[in-house]
This record gives structure tokens, sequence and C-alpha cells, in this order.
């Protein structure tokens, strides 16, 4: 879901922040079913439906939260991938292709392939949507995407896509490194998965600044959704979603809490849609086959609430 991210935040709180559930909503389904064989990775929303991608052939699934009913919105290729998927503010889903070096984005409404992009990398994993550019992670490769979007959101030619790379305290080693992303007031908000730290990247020159998290563990971090200074971060094999309250400046966040959920396998992304957090299920470790099952989980969000100053 794209929020609307405000110029700079109201300041910093005096005030003792406490961790409360944000209250679900009274009906609906607290289990959507996706197709079974899908191998789901990302999630998204526009703010009334919601959008999960499929690592299989790339194809996406378009569900209605409020009564479980979905269908194919985008169908799927041969050697095709979706991991991280971002709704933008134009009406376009945008894909990451993993290891197959796309960038994909697609009409929100009628599903038509808009235009591929095939810059050079390693594992295109995670997006997040600007009014004026997208940004994707490569996992593999120290650096991040940037799709620069024209007047009105116009999208770009293949040659205007630009590597980032990224420096700083932000170190790449082996395995999987900087995956979720998201867009804050104070620049791009990153999550490396393998150290389980928070880093604030500068868009124009790809400068990384670890953020402070305490003994705060982010490891496994995977996708990332930003409602106003509250930051949620999945960490998918542990079954377990990390809200934590950015500073100003983003250059500490403090514990609200932790969420987990009984339906979980796994999660890998987020999407904020209302009170309610929904989580795709990838079920790593579990073999795919036209039969394995998948879904995605809705839980109770955490919002800070006042308590007395002291």
């Amino acid at each position: 879901m794209r929020r609307v991210i405000p110029a700079g935040f109201a300041g910093i709180l005096t005030i003792a922040l406490i961790a409360a559930p944000v209250a679900a909503q009274d009906d609906g389904p607290d289990r959507l079913e996706l197709p079974n064989g899908w191998a789901p990775e990302g999630i998204t929303t526009d703010g009334t439906s919601l959008f999960a991608g499929s690592l299989a052939d790339g194809a996406i699934w378009r569900v209605d939260p409020a009564v479980g009913e979905g269908a194919i919105l985008a169908e799927g290729a041969e050697g095709r991938v979706a991991a991280g998927i971002e709704h933008d503010a134009y009406g376009r889903l945008w894909a990451a292709g993993g290891p197959t070096g796309e960038v994909r984005a697609y009409d929100a409404t009628s599903g038509e392939l808009l235009v591929t992009y095939t810059p050079e990398g390693g594992f295109f994993n995670d997006i997040a949507a600007t009014e004026d550019a997208v940004y994707v992670t490569d996992s593999f490769v120290p650096q991040l995407l940037a799709i620069p979007l024209g007047a009105d959101g116009a999208l770009p030619d293949a040659e205007a896509v630009t590597a980032i790379p990224l420096s700083g305290d932000l170190v790449y080693g082996e395995g999987f490194n900087v995956n979720g992303i998201v867009a804050a007031p104070a620049g791009l908000i990153v999550v490396h998965s393998g150290n389980g730290e928070l880093y604030r990247v500068d868009p124009a020159t790809g400068e990384a600044a670890l953020v402070d998290i305490g003994d705060t563990s982010l490891t496994g971090g995977d996708g990332m959704e930003l409602d106003g200074d509250v930051l949620y971060v999945l960490r998918n094999s542990s079954n377990l979603v990390v809200a934590l309250e950015l500073d100003e400046e983003a250059a500490s966040a403090a514990l609200l809490g932790e969420l987990t959920a009984d339906g979980f396998d796994v999660p890998t992304t987020l999407a904020l849609l209302g009170d309610d957090l929904w989580a795709v299920n990838a079920r790593f470790g579990t073999e795919v086959t036209p039969e394995t099952e998948y879904w995605i989980t809705r839980l109770d969000a955490i919002e800070p609430t006042e308590a007395s100053e002291g």
C-alpha cells in the first residue's frame, strides 16, 4: 500500500510509548487462500485489494480481503519470477524478478504488462515506490536500482534505469544481504537479512548509515512496512513481526513489540490495510508441488499509545 510520506515527522515525542494492539476488522476471514502451488513471496495493496506474487512463474493474484475471493490478475510465464511487489501512486504494480534480472511494471487494474526492465544485477528482491522513482534492492550485489519516473509518473526508457552503489556503514557478505526496503522522510530504510541490522540510505549517493536498534535482533529480516514512524519488519524464519518506532532522522529505533500468528509458516512480506497487517506465507523448506497449500495471514497491527511522562 502506498502511504503518503509527510515532509517531516511531527517531532520526537516527549512522552513514553507503550505498544498496544490495534483492533482488527470485526468481520471477514483471518486467512486468505492462495492457489495451490502458488509459491508466494511478495504482497502489497492498493488500499482495497491485496496482491500476491508467485515465485513459481511470476503471476500476480488479486484478492478481496473482506470476503477472501480472488483471481489471477496477471498471468505467469515460464522462467518468470515475482519476488517483492509494490503498488505505486499511479495505479501500477511493480515486481522484482529475483534471479531473473527483471523488474516489471503492470497495470494494477487490468494486469497488463506495461514494461520490463533488465538491468545488470544479482537478485532483485524488494521494491519501494515514491512519486518520483522506484527503488529495488539487490541481495547479492551492493547496489540499489533507481527507476526515475517522469511527469505524472511516466515510465522511463530502459537507459534511464541506474544502479546506485551502496557505501558507508553497509557491507555485503556471503548469502542474502539487503532485503526489504521502505521510503521514509529521512531517506530509504533497508534491512540486512544476514546481520539483522537496519540502514538509512541516501537515495542520491547510496551512502548508508547504521540505524541504532539497540539489542533488537532483525536476523532474517525480509519485507517491511512503514506507518508514520512505526516500522514493521518481518523476520521470516522466526515467524515474527517486529514493530519499531523510528526517530525523526531515522538514526535510531525503539522496540514497540513483536507479533506472531498461529497461521505463520515462514512469512516473507507484509501489507498494511487499515488497522490490519497481512502477511504472505512463503513456506520455505516445504516442497513446492501443484498440491502445496499457500495462504495470507491477518494479524493486528501495533500502535503507540500515550502514557504518563517520566
